[in-house]
């Protein structure tokens, strides 16, 4: 059987959570991990409308880009809009995840496609991550609770390496303790020097989990007290970051490539920021609103962004710095993303049914 647990295991692994903006809302939103799924539906945004057919086609999961309940909320009742979206979701038991800004920057997601879509070769991160920090954590335990603290471990968030989870080493070894008179040890005596064969397991995490993994450990651990080592990492750089930037095989006037741009994303009228027969060939992209990116872009070399929306000062900004930009709006850049998803999610599960909403469109529209 399927479950949400399944779906949102596989949706971690491409679009890991710890690539998503401090700032983001990212993850199971609503709904219970453990319910079956026979039927997904992508969107980029879970509107009244997505969700009304959501909830009409027998949805058991919802993912959508942009999350729900992006702000803290008091109260969740029928007199909202956002209340009334949510409220039909749950009375027809359908979950919701969200990967948001996960899947914008993961290998394979939004940015990446828009890369692909224009041919882009050369890719690679526009703002590369801060060195990712992480420790090796080592507790010891006997036979026993191998197992039990294994499992505990891993579900901390522990043993997690690239595209690999579970990863851990184990050896057998001897340990060894004394208990004073105020001890009450699990095994032994106290009062006296004990021998016990213990396993040394060993595990790498994010520097942000260790204490969530020694907690974990010590709730199922059958010691009173555990013993644990934590070494710090030297950080790796880091291959990943926000946004892509890559070149065309050949240069294209502004013109062209803004052409090139509709015709890809089947977008609407598309804007054009910069001297339409300028030659263009480095090219930044940032799905969504890109804006902040625009420093990042000249930093880079770029000769235009490619993103979906931004402020009228950001053009002028643009062209002060010699930086084209071509905006073919928010919606263009990460709805084809969510197709793609969709195709992903049907590969990975045949048996289920999976769709892009049929109900969404790009709210704004040209007169």
């Amino acid at each position: 059987m399927l479950t949400v647990a399944d779906v949102v295991q596989f949706l971690e692994k491409i679009a890991p959570p710890a690539l998503a903006a401090e700032w983001d809302n990212v993850g199971l939103l609503l709904g219970e991990s453990t319910a079956e799924v026979r039927r997904i539906m992508t969107c980029l945004t879970v509107t009244p409308e997505s969700a009304a057919e959501a909830a009409a086609e027998g949805a058991q999961l919802v993912v959508t880009h942009h999350p729900i309940l992006f702000r803290a909320v008091k109260k969740l009742t029928d007199a909202t809009a956002e209340g009334q979206t949510l409220l039909t979701l749950a009375r027809a038991g359908v979950a919701v995840y969200s990967p948001h800004t996960a899947f914008d920057d993961s290998d394979g997601g939004i940015n990446d496609l828009l890369a692909r879509r224009l041919g882009l070769i050369d890719v690679g991160p526009l703002r590369r991550r801060e060195a990712f920090r992480s420790c090796k954590v080592v507790v010891f335990t006997p036979e026993n609770d191998l197992e039990r603290v294994s499992e505990a471990l891993f579900a901390a968030g522990a043993g997690r390496i690239g595209q690999y989870s579970e990863c851990s080493y184990r050896l057998l070894g001897m340990g060894t303790f004394f208990g004073s008179e105020n001890a009450n040890p699990t095994v032994g005596q106290k009062g006296r020097r004990e021998q016990i064969a213990e396993w040394r397991l060993e595990a790498v995490c994010s520097e942000n989990d260790v204490d969530a993994v020694m907690a974990a450990v010590r709730r199922v651990h059958s010691y009173e007290e555990p013993a644990f080592d934590v070494y710090p990492l030297r950080p790796s750089a880091s291959s990943q970051g926000v946004g892509r930037i890559g070149a065309l095989p050949e240069a294209l006037s502004l013109r062209s490539f803004t052409e090139t741009v509709k015709k890809s994303l089947n977008a609407g009228p598309v804007q054009m920021v910069g001297e339409a027969e300028r030659e263009v060939n480095r090219v930044a992209i940032s799905c969504g609103a890109g804006g902040e990116l625009l420093p990042d872009a000249v930093r880079a070399s770029a000769d235009v962004l490619l993103t979906g929306e931004a402020r009228f000062h950001d053009y002028l900004a643009a062209q002060a710095q010699g930086l084209a930009l071509v905006l073919p709006g928010h919606y263009a850049t990460e709805r084809c993303g969510i197709e793609d998803l969709a195709d992903r999610l049907k590969a990975e599960w045949p048996d289920a049914t999976v769709w892009a909403s049929g109900s969404e469109r790009d709210p704004a529209a040209w007169v």
